[in-house]
């Protein structure tokens, strides 16, 4: 039996602790919060995206920065073995569109207090408001931690830090694990924001605020035309951009173009399952139908009310001009602005509105098979602290699941 202290009470420590307690270690837990789970409670709008039930060539396209560093993470503890540990631990749990898996209830706090129920039952001795100021080691290898405000020591034989990125610094995240990575001499690479919102340049975006889009396409293109992103799904319009799956996940993408100020510009397809004969076609029929009406209400069967106006200025046409005299000319202007409804990239949202932090301490420096640091013998980084991260759909929660197991599996008997 091992005496295995943890740094962080999000997904990555719990699950180390439920795993290393039911090894028969003992497990002491460390939170700076006065309860478990503050970032889970908000993650998928407080509904829990706790995996995605997908296969493992669909999951690893999924992982945007170091996907091979998991391939042995995974392969012992995968979305599945995820997806029974909480129907075992009594969560019953559902699978949506995307095969996102929700608890059945909605509820983030059932997930917290089942993964909390479990510590308990498995005896793990926790911590709360218990922040830990520094680790020291003996001998190049992990030998106790000090808890701020307190001059005592406290020895262990392996130490989990799970303590999270930067993201929502509302729940705590304040990157304490990149700076004891540092000290003990990890590399941390370059940190940025994201999962986060995009802000662009054209002001008519705050007409559209709440706008919620289903089956739209994006691309996401430079000056020059290279495609940075594309794919199908839901959008959000906010009074700076946008938002939704879609867009989170083309976060990923956009910053390091940002980085490099390259000029990005956002093309949202409105109509993707139609092809431009095909909604002209479509537009014709409605024109048909409208023939006698002016050109502003002739569009209701077409789009949402919150987008006409927006449309009608886009597509340059007189919105007081009757249907039965748009010339061809501008109809298929209005057709391409359905296809190519374009915005410019300025800038994307802060670390308040990240779903998750991009960078991290540098994996090449960590062992792949067990998630200890090749620097600091007992030492282990768990979750979003290293440098790994995936797209939205619950991903980037099976990563924190995933590593915490394996690294759980690893310890050392003393």
């Amino acid at each position: 039996m091992s005496k295995v202290l943890i740094i962080g009470g999000g997904a990555a420590g719990m699950m180390a602790a439920i795993i290393a307690a039911r090894n028969g270690h003992k497990v002491e837990l460390f939170e700076k919060n006065e309860k478990l789970g503050k970032k889970l409670f908000i993650t998928g709008k407080g509904r829990c995206n706790l995996t995605n039930a997908c296969d493992r060539n669909t999951f690893f396209d999924n992982v945007v920065t170091n996907p091979k560093f998991l391939y042995r993470a995974y392969s012992q503890f995968s979305n599945y073995d995820a997806m029974d540990f909480f129907e075992t631990l009594g969560l019953p749990i559902k699978t949506e569109r995307g095969n996102r898996v929700f608890p059945q209830s909605d509820k983030s706090s059932d997930v917290i207090t089942a993964l909390r129920k479990e510590l308990e039952r498995q005896s793990v001795v926790i911590h709360y408001q218990s922040e830990v100021k520094k680790i020291i080691l003996k001998d190049g290898c992990f030998h106790s931690i000090m808890i701020k405000d307190h001059s005592k020591e406290i020895l262990g034989d392996a130490l989990f830090v799970a303590t999270g990125g930067l993201s929502y610094p509302v729940t705590g995240s304040s990157g304490d694990g990149y700076q004891f990575a540092k000290e003990i001499g990890h590399t941390v690479t370059k940190l940025f924001p994201s999962l986060v919102p995009v802000h662009v340049r054209e002001d008519y975006v705050k007409e559209l605020m709440g706008l919620s889009l289903k089956n739209i396409e994006v691309n996401v293109t430079t000056s020059d035309q290279k495609v940075v992103y594309r794919d199908f799904g839901e959008l959000l319009f906010t009074h700076f951009g946008v938002s939704g799956p879609v867009i989170l996940s083309a976060s990923s993408y956009i910053i390091p173009y940002l980085q490099k100020q390259e000029a990005l510009e956002l093309s949202i397809d409105l109509k993707p399952a139609l092809t431009i004969e095909q909604l002209d076609t479509r537009i014709l029929r409605d024109f048909e139908e409208f023939k006698n009406k002016q050109y502003k209400n002739s569009l209701d069967q077409l789009l949402p009310k919150k987008l006409i106006d927006v449309i009608i200025r886009l597509s340059e046409i007189d919105p007081e001009k009757k249907v039965n005299s748009i010339t061809k000319e501008e109809r298929l202007r209005l057709v391409s602005t359905l296809k190519n409804m374009k915005f410019h990239i300025t800038r994307l949202s802060d670390y308040n509105q990240a779903v998750i932090t991009k960078g991290g301490i540098n994996v090449k420096e960590i062992n792949p098979s067990t998630m200890e640091s090749k620097l600091a013998k007992g030492i282990y980084f768990i979750g979003e602290v290293l440098d790994l991260d995936a797209l939205t759909g619950g991903f980037n929660l099976q990563i924190a699941w995933s590593t915490a197991y394996l690294a759980a599996n690893s310890i050392e008997y003393k």
